[in-house]
């Protein structure tokens, strides 16, 4: 680069980098990871990241790491401080030219905090969203379930939606995934119950991590689900019938 010349702004990707399991990566996020100088990734205090912990073994050596302290748990508004601070991280590293790799569970636009990080860079930097394999998609083969057939409506509710919202929302739909299941547990347990859903509902959690486990929904004990738990559930029994 001449004397005087400006240097090129950097690109952020949002990485999907799959629900667990390291081999579920794509080839294009691998292809990127491995490329990217900033890798940056949702982190506690304490320094932990499960999106990190994903790709470790991808990893080389000569990586710039980024933790990005956000509190997944929390919502939106009372995080919006922490994004901007993330937000701004990242951002000094694109003004001076390096691309920056976040990485995001799953996938970054499918209920990932990406978006929100993604609604304060996209204006100002070069942004490209990468899908991975969501969770939604895992926790399906891992069950044998196929989420939807046919012209089926297949709908995806959050547990900690209120109870009766719930109840209608199931009411229209032939397949059921019911994401981030944690303390709500019983509440689902219950909804699915009075739809006459309970016997054709599965439970998983922690998909494509090595603790990953399936069991009959009778089995879960109520205050033992883990945030990273689904329930899916079909009118049917099975799509293809």
């Amino acid at each position: 680069m001449t004397e005087g010349e400006k240097q090129s702004p950097g690109t952020v990707y949002g990485l999907g980098v799959g629900p667990g399991d390291p081999d579920l990566i794509t080839v294009k996020g691998l292809r990127i990871l491995e490329a990217a100088p900033v890798i940056a990734y949702p982190a506690t205090m304490e320094g932990e990241s499960t999106a990190r912990a994903i790709v470790d073994r991808h990893l080389g050596n000569g990586k710039t790491e980024l933790p990005l302290f956000i509190d997944i748990g929390a919502g939106h508004a009372a995080n919006a401080p922490n994004y901007d601070k993330a937000a701004a991280a990242i951002s000094a590293h694109l003004e001076a030219g390096r691309d920056v790799a976040v990485l995001c569970e799953g996938d970054p636009f499918f209920y990932g905090s990406f978006s929100y990080l993604f609604a304060r860079l996209a204006e100002d930097w070069s942004v490209e969203v990468v899908p991975g394999v969501s969770s939604l998609t895992a926790c399906a083969a891992a069950l044998g379930a196929p989420l939807a057939a046919g012209g089926d409506i297949l709908t995806v509710l959050p547990a900690s939606l209120d109870e009766k919202v719930l109840r209608r929302r199931m009411e229209e739909a032939d397949g059921i995934a019911i994401i981030k299941i944690g303390r709500h547990f019983a509440k689902i347990a219950k909804v699915l119950e009075d739809a006459g859903l309970l016997a054709n509902a599965r439970y998983v959690e922690r998909v494509g991590f090595a603790d990953e486990r399936s069991l009959p929904i009778t089995e879960v004990k109520a205050d033992q689900a883990p945030y990273f738990s689904m329930i899916l559930a079909h009118r049917r029994g099975e799509a293809w019938k």
